[in-house]
């Protein structure tokens, strides 16, 4: 798939428009023990993130959770750390505990998502745009920001791929 070798740093996405990125990773790998391997995608479910680090990615961050310069994160990369979005660190720490994630309401210290809540996160992980959910929900544009902020709060997350990647998580929302 490399013409020229292969590089110190792949980053990549596992949807390309000339290929998969796990064919890429599995035949990076394959050929090359030193690459270190981040995946920079907007997919967060389960299979998607164990199949990519299975294969040998280093790294695995959600698109939207890109709070530092990338070339930040690629120097933490080639110095043997293994940047990891904050919510898929959370699932690899309790899947390897054994634990099951908890059902939103659970836990007395998050409190369940309301049915326009539910509504909005959808439309985020279809990837609307606040003015498209606020439009296709019948509400106004400026409530969608206070009702993500909600959102956020209860599940803990920070970025829209935390949620959307907990939600599927906890079965809140499907695709």
């Amino acid at each position: 798939m490399l013409g020229s070798g292969y590089p110190d740093v792949l980053l990549t996405d596992l949807q390309l428009p000339d290929g998969h990125g796990m064919d890429l990773i599995r035949d990076v790998r394959q050929h090359s023990q030193t690459t270190e391997i981040l995946v920079i995608s907007i997919l967060g479910d389960e299979e998607s993130v164990i199949s990519a680090i299975l294969l040998g990615a280093n790294g695995y961050l959600l698109k939207d959770a890109l709070l530092t310069d990338i070339a930040d994160t690629v120097r933490d990369l080639m110095r043997g750390h293994s940047p990891i979005s904050a919510s898929i660190a959370r699932f690899i720490v309790k899947r390897t505990q054994g634990v099951k994630d908890p059902v939103v309401g659970t836990d007395l210290n998050t409190a369940k998502l309301t049915a326009r809540e539910i509504d909005i996160l959808w439309g985020i992980a279809k990837g609307f745009s606040y003015a498209d959910i606020a439009d296709y929900l019948g509400i106004s544009r400026q409530t969608v920001p206070g009702y993500i902020k909600n959102i956020y709060r209860k599940l803990e997350v920070n970025t829209r791929g935390e949620a959307v990647f907990e939600a599927l998580q906890q079965g809140l929302i499907k695709l």
